[in-house]
C-alpha cells in the first residue's frame, strides 16, 4: 500500500485528487493539507510513503516545504504538482530534491500512473518534458557548473554515455537499444550512476549532464 498526502491550498484540487487517487486499491490517501506549513505537521504525524505537493500556496509555498522535508531524515517522496511545465518555481524545485513533477491537467490514468512509479523511486517525467525543464534549468547550452564535469568524471565511459542518454530523456528499453545492451545492465549502470553521484533521481542526474555541457 502507497500512502499518500496531498497538499494543496485549493479544496477542489483536493478534492478531484482524492477522487482520483482514492479508488485505487493499491494507494491509500492518509492526510491533506491547505498549506506547507499545514503540511509539515501532517507528514511528520502520518508519515507517507508519497506527497503530492502544490508550489504557490499562502504561508509556506511548496518550494520551502520541499527543502524542509528533504532535510529530515527518511524523507518521503515528493511529487510537485504545476499549472505550467515550464515555471522557474518547478525547476528550483527539482533542484531542491523533488522526485519530479505532474500537470494538474494529467489524465488520471497517468496520474495514478506517475505515483506508482516515484513511489518505487522511478522518474514521473516524459521524455517531452524532460527536456524542456533541463534545458530551462540549464540555459540548454555549454557548461554552466565546472562541478558538474568533476561529478561526471567519477563515471566510466560506458555510464557517461547511459547518463547521457537519461538526460535525452529515454526510457530504460531506449537506452537499451540505442546502447545495444539489455535492459538489466542499463539499469545496473543507473545504479552505479546514482551511487557516484549521490543521488536517487533521474533529473537530478539529467541537470547534471546538462551542467557538464554533455548536451
Amino acid at each position: 500500500m502507497i500512502r499518500l498526502v496531498i497538499v494543496d491550498d485549493d479544496p477542489m484540487v483536493r478534492t478531484g485528487l482524492r477522487l482520483i487517487l482514492g479508488g485505487e486499491p493499491d494507494l491509500e490517501i492518509v492526510g491533506e493539507a491547505g498549506d506547507g506549513r499545514q503540511a509539515m505537521d501532517v507528514i511528520r504525524d502520518l508519515g507517507p510513503d508519497v506527497v503530492l505537493m502544490d508550489i504557490r500556496m499562502p504561508n509556506q509555498d511548496g518550494l520551502t516545504t520541499t527543502e524542509l522535508l528533504r532535510a529530515r531524515p527518511g524523507p518521503p517522496r515528493i511529487l510537485v504538482l504545476t499549472t505550467f511545465d515550464a515555471d522557474d518555481m518547478v525547476l528550483r524545485a527539482l533542484r531542491l530534491g523533488a522526485d519530479g513533477f505532474l500537470l494538474k491537467d494529467t489524465p488520471p490514468p497517468k496520474m495514478i500512473e506517475a505515483v506508482r512509479a516515484v513511489a518505487k523511486g522511478e522518474p514521473v517525467l516524459s521524455p517531452s518534458v524532460t527536456h524542456q525543464v533541463i534545458a530551462a534549468a540549464t540555459g540548454g547550452h555549454g557548461p554552466q557548473h565546472p562541478e558538474a564535469r568533476r561529478e561526471l568524471a567519477r563515471l566510466t565511459e560506458r555510464e557517461r554515455e547511459v547518463a547521457v542518454e537519461v538526460a535525452r530523456g529515454s526510457s530504460n528499453a531506449e537506452i537499451a537499444g540505442c546502447l545495444h545492451m539489455s535492459v538489466a545492465t542499463v539499469k545496473a549502470n543507473i545504479t552505479r550512476i546514482f551511487a557516484k553521484l549521490e543521488t536517487d533521481n533521474r533529473v537530478h542526474v539529467a541537470m547534471k549532464v546538462r551542467d557538464a555541457g554533455l548536451l
